[in-house]
């Protein structure tokens, strides 16, 4: 399987990114990893916001990639996508993916869906994702950075 097999498969779609975009998704990580680290925030709202800032960095890789998620399934699509883009290891991907469920819990049925400690790996989980981004696209998509 490969991103031009899912994109075949309709999960993705040809997108043609620029410098700009890239520049301005490494800003809406910047802004949303941020808020997350407001500490006046319910822990809900600050995972919520790591989970975002996590998510970005795969949207960008996808943009590097000449892709797009589509929108069903958007968010579970883009994670699946960093083992092809960012290379990142299956239990990071699985580890992502069950932090995508319990955001959509915390975000649209319940409270008190994250603990303190799931900030924190959220936090750790996205600015490791932002600096596998910014090498990658050094190696692969220099005219990006």
């Amino acid at each position: 399987m490969s991103l031009t097999d899912l994109a075949g498969e309709g999960k993705f779609k040809a997108h043609k990114t620029s410098k700009s975009e890239i520049t301005q998704l490494l800003a809406v990580f910047d802004r949303d990893l941020a808020d997350a680290q407001i500490s006046n925030l319910s822990t809900d709202r600050r995972f919520i916001m790591a989970y975002s800032a996590a998510l970005t960095m795969g949207i960008a890789a996808l943009a590097a990639s000449g892709y797009r998620a589509g929108s069903e399934g958007h968010h579970y699509w883009t994670i699946q996508s960093l083992a092809f883009t960012l290379g990142t290891d299956p239990r990071t991907v699985e580890k992502l993916n069950k932090f995508r469920h319990k955001r959509n819990i915390a975000d649209y049925e319940r409270i008190g869906m994250a603990s303190g400690q799931e900030v924190s790996e959220m936090l750790d989980l996205a600015k490791r994702l932002r600096l596998d981004l910014v090498e990658w696209l050094k190696i692969h998509h220099p005219e990006l950075t």
